[in-house]
């Protein structure tokens, strides 16, 4: 995968298009002086579209347009070569072994998919599916976190994450999603073909998703918590590869 250079673009209908059209944006940069009705609007999009949304001067977004025609608002907009899932199951398949996938239901900081995709190639996953709205892309936030593992490791962008988890299943590939309602991640066989989904930072998986999976996973926890009943999902993300990675290792030693 190939991650491009970011470039600028600015105006209101452009940056507008430009959130709409799916391609992987960074930041969205708003005038502190725009209008409370307008600047709503983008920040919707903004999250929709999975960008960071700063408000600064007219003469930072001056200075970063290099004109004055800026309307209010810019965003920088990373073009990235994306995978399919079908070439990710090809990645499992050149190296003999059985698929290893995650999937990002709707994760939204690029800080955390960063870091999940910096742990996914550490531990062998073959590829990360992400969705084309409603979640972080990969951006140069994305690129910069991950210390470089988003320009290794594959990723894909699929229309739907529920359609996805089918096709998965058509291919024998066990799907879990991580929910705190699911069966202990040490008292599951994560050894075989397997995918895991991660959810959205406030929501976790989404309802139909999670239906559609064949088990959920949870991480064991202290009961002494103090009140905070979850982790931060790039960190269960890494605790629960770290396990597919260990069940496996210890199946092939047997």
């Amino acid at each position: 995968m190939k991650q491009e250079e970011s470039r600028i673009v600015y105006g209101k209908n452009a940056v507008t298009e430009l959130l709409k059209s799916g391609v992987g944006v960074d930041t969205v940069y708003l005038s502190e002086g725009m209008a409370p009705a307008v600047a709503s609007y983008y920040i919707a999009l903004a999250r929709e579209a999975g960008a960071v949304v700063k408000k600064v001067h007219t003469a930072k977004l001056r200075a970063l347009c290099g004109s004055e025609s800026h309307q209010g608002v810019a965003a920088f907009a990373g073009e990235v070569e994306y995978a399919t899932v079908e070439q990710l199951l090809a990645v499992a398949a050149q190296r003999g072994e059985d698929p290893f996938l995650l999937l990002a239901d709707g994760v939204e900081d690029p800080h955390n998919l960063g870091a999940i995709i910096r742990t996914a190639l550490l531990t062998g996953v073959h590829g990360l599916v992400i969705p084309k709205r409603g979640g972080a892309q990969v951006t140069a936030t994305v690129a910069k976190t991950s210390a470089g593992a988003s320009s290794l490791l594959p990723i894909a962008r699929v229309a739907n994450i529920g359609e996805t988890v089918r096709r998965l299943k058509e291919q024998n590939i066990f799907v879990y999603a991580a929910d705190m309602a699911g069966e202990r991640m040490d008292r599951q066989n994560l050894t075989g073909p397997i995918a895991l989904v991660m959810g959205s930072e406030g929501k976790g998986v989404s309802p139909l998703v999670k239906r559609l999976c064949d088990g959920l996973v949870s991480l064991p926890m202290s009961p002494h918590r103090a009140g905070v009943d979850s982790l931060n999902v790039s960190v269960a993300a890494g605790v629960l590869m770290y396990e597919v990675l260990r069940q496996r290792g210890a199946a092939a030693d047997k």
